[in-house]
């Protein structure tokens, strides 16, 4: 199984308390497994707060719903060993 990288990192976002924000990491190959989104080192689970998706297969998206100051930190995607937070 070929060694999937990050082609593409997050990229820090500001945005007002009561919006959606949305993160996007593009990666090397298709249906890449062994992937994970962090806030501040919490698994994010997919949920009506968290979506998690893959768009074209490479670009694995986690959109924020409804942010409050509680979300303020640092978002980690990880794909194997590579990471890329903002």
């Amino acid at each position: 199984e070929p060694d999937v990288t990050i082609v593409s990192g997050l990229k820090n976002m500001v945005v007002f308390e009561g919006d959606d924000v949305t993160f996007r990491c593009q990666v090397s190959h298709d249906n890449a497994r062994d992937v994970e989104w962090k806030l501040q080192d919490v698994a994010l689970q997919n949920n009506e707060m968290n979506e998690i998706s893959v768009e074209k297969g490479k670009i694995h998206t986690l959109t924020l719903r409804k942010v409050t100051e509680q979300d303020i930190g640092t978002i980690t995607f990880r794909v194997g060993p590579h990471t890329s937070t903002a």
